[in-house]
């Protein structure tokens, strides 16, 4: 009897012993190492062991056990599906989450927004000013010949190019990269969206994207971006200089709705009051509602057009209607 209990305590106390083991592993997984407030950069890099890379987040307080998240990828059987890469984790995740992000790639990435209009040096500006790239180095990579042949863009930088929308940063891109994104999503639009109807209207695309970048930083609202393209539309036929006033401070400085006597007597390639035409290339990134209306303006008479001061303009068909709205818009807010 004595014998049997001696038997049945062993067998008890080697049961524990294999047990013991296993809830330790079923605890780890269903338990956070913490309660999420211990945030982490964590650098996984190509070539790194995944023990290295365990040991760091169990000292960063990210894991509780780093040997037991190996065990786990072992178990999974991923060890040779983990990509490299930055990686946001915080302590109330739980390792199958850390391992899921690990497996698919989901690298730590900062948002960034390209408004649409914004010139590359407003956008090298903004980039910097979020710490993301230096804007000299940005202006740098959007002015590399060989890269503008890579992208196939005939000028002189990426501008008119970058596609106004939001995209992901990771910390491993460089200037290089982004841009390259960047022109891909203005590429995949222009290509999806505008091409055939481009083509139709004899149109170039250096032409569009031209036109589409005027418009774009002339119009306030939405709405009126088809009848500012058709005024320039109805210059061009006629032979008349466009006078575009963002086109008199491009390279200069950021158009912020008006312009000086100065400014447009400013001799640059671009000035718009001096040269005939379209400048020769864009002055901004233009969105989808500007190349639009670059290759589809409302049929009208207009020649002109003023600010109201409201976001909203006036449109004349001759100079003496335009001679008047100026006064009433401009001369007489400017009196008041």
């Amino acid at each position: 009897m004595l014998r049997d209990r001696r038997i049945i305590a062993a067998l008890a106390i080697a049961l524990l012993l294999l047990l013991a083991p296993t809830a330790r592993y079923l605890l780890f997984l269903a338990l956070p190492a913490g309660d999420g407030r211990t945030v982490r950069i964590i650098d996984f890099q190509k070539g790194e062991s995944i023990s290295q890379v365990a040991a760091d987040m169990e000292r960063e307080g990210i894991l509780s056990s780093a040997r037991l998240f190996v065990f786990h990828i072992r178990i999974k059987g991923v060890s040779g599906k983990l990509q490299a890469g930055e990686y946001q984790f915080n302590n109330g995740m739980r390792p199958s989450e850390i391992l899921r992000r690990m497996v698919s790639g989901e690298v730590y990435t900062r948002r960034f927004t390209v408004p649409e209009g914004y010139s590359i040096h407003q956008i090298a500006e903004l980039l910097e000013s979020q710490h993301l790239f230096a804007k000299e180095r940005f202006l740098k990579a959007a002015k590399d010949p060989k890269l503008l042949a890579e992208l196939g863009i005939d000028g002189n930088s990426v501008e008119g190019y970058l596609f106004p929308s939001t995209y992901n940063v990771a910390r491993a891109m460089d200037e290089v990269d982004l841009i390259r994104a960047m022109a891909a999503q203005f590429s995949k639009i222009y290509d999806d969206c505008f091409a055939d109807a481009a083509q139709r209207s004899g149109m170039t695309r250096t032409q569009v994207v031209t036109l589409a970048s005027l418009i774009e930083k002339e119009a306030v609202v939405a709405e009126e971006r088809p009848l500012i393209s058709s005024v320039f539309h109805n210059r061009l036929a006629g032979g008349m200089r466009l006078q575009s006033d963002p086109t008199a401070v491009y390279g200069v400085r950021a158009f912020a709705g008006n312009v000086t006597k100065h400014d447009i007597g400013r001799t640059t390639p671009y000035n718009t009051y001096l040269i005939p035409g379209l400048p020769p290339g864009p002055i901004g990134n233009p969105g989808k509602g500007a190349l639009e209306a670059a290759i589809n303006p409302v049929r009208t008479n207009y020649l002109y057009f003023v600010s109201k001061k409201d976001g909203t303009h006036h449109f004349s068909t001759n100079l003496d209607e335009h001679n008047a709205a100026v006064t009433t818009y401009l001369k007489n807010n400017r009196t008041r």
